[in-house]
Protein backbone atom coordinates (compact mmCIF):
# COMPACT_ATOMS: atom_id res chain seq x y z
CA UNK A 1 0.00 0.00 0.00
CA UNK A 2 1.37 3.44 -0.95
CA UNK A 3 1.67 6.17 1.64
CA UNK A 4 -0.77 9.04 1.32
CA UNK A 5 0.69 12.04 -0.49
CA UNK A 6 2.07 14.77 1.75
CA UNK A 7 -0.20 17.70 2.49
CA UNK A 8 2.35 20.54 2.71
CA UNK A 9 -0.08 22.82 4.55
CA UNK A 10 -0.60 20.28 7.35
CA UNK A 11 2.89 18.76 7.59
CA UNK A 12 5.09 20.32 10.30
CA UNK A 13 8.84 19.88 9.99
CA UNK A 14 9.54 21.55 13.35
CA UNK A 15 7.60 23.66 15.85
CA UNK A 16 7.84 26.86 13.78
CA UNK A 17 8.39 25.61 10.22
CA UNK A 18 5.93 23.75 7.99
CA UNK A 19 6.60 21.85 4.80
CA UNK A 20 4.49 24.44 2.96
CA UNK A 21 6.72 27.36 3.95
CA UNK A 22 9.93 25.40 3.41
CA UNK A 23 8.85 24.54 -0.16
CA UNK A 24 7.28 27.88 -1.11
CA UNK A 25 8.12 29.10 -4.60
CA UNK A 26 6.26 31.92 -6.31
CA UNK A 27 8.08 31.06 -9.54
CA UNK A 28 7.23 27.37 -9.24
CA UNK A 29 3.57 28.17 -8.57
CA UNK A 30 3.40 30.64 -11.45
CA UNK A 31 4.92 28.07 -13.84
CA UNK A 32 2.96 25.10 -12.47
CA UNK A 33 6.10 23.27 -11.33
CA UNK A 34 5.99 20.70 -8.55
CA UNK A 35 8.20 21.59 -5.63
CA UNK A 36 7.60 18.66 -3.29
CA UNK A 37 10.74 16.95 -2.02
CA UNK A 38 11.42 13.25 -2.32
CA UNK A 39 12.01 11.13 0.81
CA UNK A 40 15.75 11.89 1.03
CA UNK A 41 15.23 15.62 0.54
CA UNK A 42 12.34 15.61 3.02
CA UNK A 43 14.56 14.05 5.69
CA UNK A 44 17.24 16.67 5.04
CA UNK A 45 14.68 19.45 4.98
CA UNK A 46 13.38 18.29 8.36
CA UNK A 47 16.90 18.53 9.80
CA UNK A 48 17.26 21.96 8.19
CA UNK A 49 13.99 23.11 9.80
CA UNK A 50 15.32 21.92 13.15
CA UNK A 51 18.48 23.99 12.55
CA UNK A 52 16.26 26.96 11.67
CA UNK A 53 14.74 26.62 15.13
CA UNK A 54 18.24 27.31 16.47
CA UNK A 55 18.50 30.32 14.13
CA UNK A 56 15.12 31.57 15.35
CA UNK A 57 16.23 31.26 18.98
CA UNK A 58 19.41 33.25 18.24
CA UNK A 59 17.20 35.95 16.71
CA UNK A 60 15.17 36.33 19.90
CA UNK A 61 12.45 33.85 18.88
CA UNK A 62 11.13 36.42 16.42
CA UNK A 63 9.21 35.29 13.33
CA UNK A 64 11.24 34.21 10.34
CA UNK A 65 9.81 34.60 6.84
CA UNK A 66 11.12 31.98 4.41
CA UNK A 67 11.32 33.03 0.76
CA UNK A 68 13.04 29.86 -0.47
CA UNK A 69 13.84 26.55 1.16
CA UNK A 70 13.76 23.33 -0.85
CA UNK A 71 13.81 23.74 -4.63
CA UNK A 72 13.12 20.91 -7.04
CA UNK A 73 15.59 20.80 -9.94
CA UNK A 74 12.92 22.30 -12.23
CA UNK A 75 12.19 25.16 -9.83
CA UNK A 76 15.90 25.73 -9.27
CA UNK A 77 16.44 26.05 -13.04
CA UNK A 78 13.45 28.39 -13.34
CA UNK A 79 14.80 30.77 -10.69
CA UNK A 80 18.31 30.69 -12.17
CA UNK A 81 19.82 28.84 -9.19
CA UNK A 82 23.25 27.26 -9.23
CA UNK A 83 23.37 23.72 -10.62
CA UNK A 84 24.94 22.69 -7.31
CA UNK A 85 22.53 24.67 -5.13
CA UNK A 86 22.10 23.40 -1.57
CA UNK A 87 18.41 24.31 -1.96
CA UNK A 88 17.95 21.22 -4.18
CA UNK A 89 19.02 18.88 -1.38
CA UNK A 90 17.06 20.70 1.34
CA UNK A 91 20.18 22.07 3.04
CA UNK A 92 19.56 25.80 2.42
CA UNK A 93 17.05 28.50 3.34
CA UNK A 94 16.64 32.09 2.18
CA UNK A 95 14.82 34.20 4.76
CA UNK A 96 14.31 37.50 6.51
CA UNK A 97 13.55 38.36 10.12
CA UNK A 98 12.19 41.92 9.90
CA UNK A 99 11.52 42.27 13.62
CA UNK A 100 15.23 41.60 14.31
CA UNK A 101 16.55 43.94 11.65
CA UNK A 102 17.97 44.18 8.16
CA UNK A 103 19.35 41.12 6.38
CA UNK A 104 22.86 42.51 7.00
CA UNK A 105 22.18 42.77 10.74
CA UNK A 106 20.69 39.24 10.82
CA UNK A 107 23.61 37.76 8.85
CA UNK A 108 26.21 39.50 11.03
CA UNK A 109 24.50 38.33 14.24
CA UNK A 110 24.30 34.74 13.00
CA UNK A 111 27.91 34.81 11.81
CA UNK A 112 29.02 35.79 15.32
CA UNK A 113 26.73 33.43 17.23
CA UNK A 114 25.88 30.33 15.20
CA UNK A 115 28.42 27.59 15.75
CA UNK A 116 27.80 25.14 12.90
CA UNK A 117 26.84 26.06 9.33
CA UNK A 118 28.13 25.76 5.81
CA UNK A 119 27.34 29.22 4.45
CA UNK A 120 25.80 32.50 5.50
CA UNK A 121 25.34 34.91 2.61
CA UNK A 122 23.80 38.36 2.92
CA UNK A 123 22.23 38.67 -0.52
CA UNK A 124 21.59 41.97 -2.24
CA UNK A 125 20.48 43.65 0.98
CA UNK A 126 17.22 41.71 0.58
CA UNK A 127 17.58 38.37 2.41
CA UNK A 128 19.92 35.97 4.18
CA UNK A 129 20.90 32.64 2.65
CA UNK A 130 21.93 30.04 5.19
CA UNK A 131 23.23 26.62 4.29
CA UNK A 132 23.60 23.65 6.59
CA UNK A 133 25.26 21.38 4.07
CA UNK A 134 27.67 18.64 5.04
CA UNK A 135 30.69 20.82 4.27
CA UNK A 136 30.37 23.01 7.38
CA UNK A 137 32.79 25.50 5.78
CA UNK A 138 31.60 28.44 7.92
CA UNK A 139 31.79 30.49 4.74
CA UNK A 140 30.66 34.12 5.08
CA UNK A 141 29.81 36.03 1.91
CA UNK A 142 28.05 39.15 0.70
CA UNK A 143 26.35 39.10 -2.70
CA UNK A 144 25.71 42.21 -4.80
CA UNK A 145 24.54 42.80 -8.37
CA UNK A 146 27.09 44.75 -10.34
CA UNK A 147 26.32 45.54 -13.97
CA UNK A 148 23.71 42.79 -14.05
CA UNK A 149 25.97 40.09 -12.62
CA UNK A 150 26.13 38.67 -9.12
CA UNK A 151 29.42 39.33 -7.36
CA UNK A 152 30.37 37.67 -4.09
CA UNK A 153 32.83 39.15 -1.64
CA UNK A 154 34.26 37.43 1.40
CA UNK A 155 32.80 38.35 4.74
CA UNK A 156 29.72 40.05 6.07
CA UNK A 157 29.73 43.69 7.05
CA UNK A 158 30.04 44.08 10.80
CA UNK A 159 31.74 40.72 11.36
Amino acid sequence: MNAAPLDPSAHRLSPHFSLAEMTVSATGSRLGLSNLPGPRELATLTRTAERMEEVRALLGNLPILVSSGYRSPAVNRAVGGSSSSAHMTGHAVDFICPAFGSPAKVAAHLARNLTAFDQIIEEFGDWVHIGFGPGQRRQLLTARRIRGRTRYTAGIEGV
